[in-house]
């Protein structure tokens, strides 16, 4: 599956929903810009997009924070890893950035549990080394 095979609207909610993950702690540091930026790139949206988006990400109230639906599980799942590496990536996961993901998984059909898993295994893990070692990279 490449990102013309991964339909537009999985594309956007992808990228929306990790401009969410992002807002939520309410800070953005350098490290979720650049994971952000990577993102928006590999999912074919214009730089221009991304940095009108960025500079107004933490004052824009029209980002609704409502979960985000997929259609397909699969791509659910990998959202969740990847959101939860970009919430991790400050060295801080707030309640409101697992209340949100466990929601999102939830109308995904994705058990809580697996998010408080992802968490506890990125933690223990070696820090992300590489912005391309993202769950999305390896299924477009």
């Amino acid at each position: 599956m490449d990102k013309m095979n991964l339909h537009l609207i999985d594309r956007s909610n992808y990228l929306k929903g990790l401009f969410i993950t992002a807002k939520l702690d309410r800070q953005l540091t350098q490290p979720e810009k650049d994971i952000l930026k990577n993102f928006s790139d590999k999912l074919g949206f214009a730089q221009d997009f991304y940095e009108e988006t960025v500079n107004s990400l933490l004052s824009n109230k029209y980002l609704l924070e409502e979960p985000i639906i997929f259609s397909d599980p699969k791509i659910a799942k990998s959202f969740v890893i990847d959101a939860i590496k970009l919430a991790c990536c400050n060295d801080l996961i707030t309640v409101d950035e697992i209340d949100w993901l466990k929601k999102t998984a939830s109308l995904n059909g994705i058990e809580s549990i697996f998010i408080d898993k992802e968490i506890s295994n990125y933690k223990n893990a070696e820090k992300l080394n590489s912005l391309g070692n993202f769950a999305l990279f390896s299924i477009i």
